[in-house]
């Protein structure tokens, strides 16, 4: 029980640790916090940190994460199975059920959300925001039909890749829950896809202004729309700033942000039971998705301070968490370089037909680069590459872009993988 109690802080306490090592060196902020926590927790699984019992209590798990505690005891008491396993098998269980902390994020991040004032500016780019989306329906769904034979409950990852496509890591934990994707599937899926991101968003603000600026038609600034460039710039930057959340008069709030959370989890769990007699995850993640945004409309929930950095703070605990339980040894398996070729197809196909599309639309190259970023790296990216293109006013299309992504995400996640998985 000590070894499990000393784990659930290291998992609570570590990600204070990240969050500070991003705001004090330039480096670590360059690498992002969520890269760190993946970073972390697969140092852990593979130097052997948590023990994974012995070959009997292996063989009984039988591709299962834990045993049930009845089933656990009773070959304890045949000696089938170690009182080092039953330790194990504790720690399994307790890391089953932290993961809900994915989960209980996503209220959080949409609260602060002013998804009324955001669709105020979506026309700006509404048709490069639509043409993204049909893009990355299309490339996944034509994916799924090249891979499905080769990655492992592939309309699972394509489901799953949905949502980092729309709305980032966010929106790729609720989907992991909803799809219940296998940790290992989970884990290097995200992974693939910030290795490449890394590449993409180099590109993107070094060559990529020039060279898409060199083909695509130029911004043309609308007088008076974007009066407030500097105040959105700053707004867009603070997604990632935890900085006064301990204050007096924050804190206190911040906590009647996550009682709500939980409520809005409980409620959903409730009405998954109610209509279906059992907990369905999707339904549990879509009805998440739906109290947290009706939530967000009333203006004492949206004024909560520093809902949307708590949020972060429990995805860095659930991509800490799910990294320490990765399995190295399946992690090389062929199946994973097929889902490497997956996540490559998905990642550039879609960037590419947008791309087409934008240019068929005549879209113009700022804004097909800040929607593709805001879609795919989230809002915390938007100002990093809008400083790239030495614009400014395309700030608030970015983060309305984002916003809709994070909204539309989980929708279109469990829709679309559930449609793959019928066809």
């Amino acid at each position: 029980m000590v070894k499990v109690i000393i784990l659930v802080i290291f998992y609570f306490t570590f990600p204070l640790v990240i969050i500070y090592l991003c705001k004090r060196w330039p480096f670590f902020k360059k690498l992002g916090s969520i890269v760190l926590a993946y970073g972390f927790g697969l140092i852990i699984s593979t130097t052997g940190i948590i023990p994974d019992g012995s070959r009997e209590y292996r063989e009984a798990l039988q591709g299962e994460t834990y045993l049930p505690q009845e089933e656990a005891h009773a070959l304890f008491t045949s000696g089938k199975i170690t009182g080092d396993d039953l330790v194990v098998n504790n720690i399994a269980t307790t890391q089953d059920t932290l993961q809900a902390i994915g989960v209980l994020a996503f209220p959080l991040l949409l609260f602060s959300l002013n998804i009324k004032r955001w669709l105020r500016y979506a026309k700006e780019g509404f048709i490069s925001m639509l043409l993204a989306l049909i893009s990355i329906i299309i490339v996944i769904f034509t994916g799924y039909l090249i891979f499905r034979d080769s990655v492992p409950e592939a309309w699972r990852v394509g489901g799953m890749l949905v949502g980092v496509y729309t709305g980032g890591t966010p929106n790729m934990v609720s989907l992991k829950m909803a799809m219940d994707v296998e940790p290992n599937t989970f884990i290097m899926a995200n992974t693939y896809d910030m290795l490449v991101g890394a590449a993409t968003i180099i590109f993107f603000i070094t060559a990529g202004p020039r060279v898409f600026r060199a083909i695509m038609r130029p911004f043309k600034k609308i007088e008076g729309k974007n009066d407030h460039a500097v105040d959105n710039y700053k707004e867009a930057d603070s997604f990632e700033d935890y900085s006064g959340m301990f204050k007096k008069g924050v804190f206190p709030k911040l906590l009647t942000a996550l009682g709500l959370a939980l409520v809005i989890l409980g409620l959903s769990v409730g009405l998954s039971i109610l209509v279906f007699s059992k907990i369905l995850d999707p339904v549990v993640i879509i009805s998440i998705t739906t109290f947290s945004i009706i939530a967000s409309l009333f203006t004492w929930v949206n004024k909560i301070d520093k809902t949307f950095q708590l949020g972060m703070y429990f995805v860095l605990i659930f991509s800490l968490l799910v990294a320490s339980m990765a399995d190295l040894s399946s992690i090389l398996s062929l199946g994973m370089i097929n889902l490497l070729l997956f996540v490559f197809w998905c990642y550039f196909g879609s960037l590419f037909l947008h791309l087409i599309l934008s240019l068929i639309f005549r879209v113009d190259a700022d804004n097909y680069l800040i929607t593709t970023t805001a879609f795919v790296f989230s809002p915390p990216f938007v100002p990093v590459v809008a400083v790239a293109l030495k614009n400014k006013e395309v700030i608030i299309t970015g983060i309305t872009v984002g916003i809709i992504g994070y909204v539309v995400g989980n929708y279109l996640g469990v829709a679309l993988g559930y449609f793959m998985k019928g066809f």
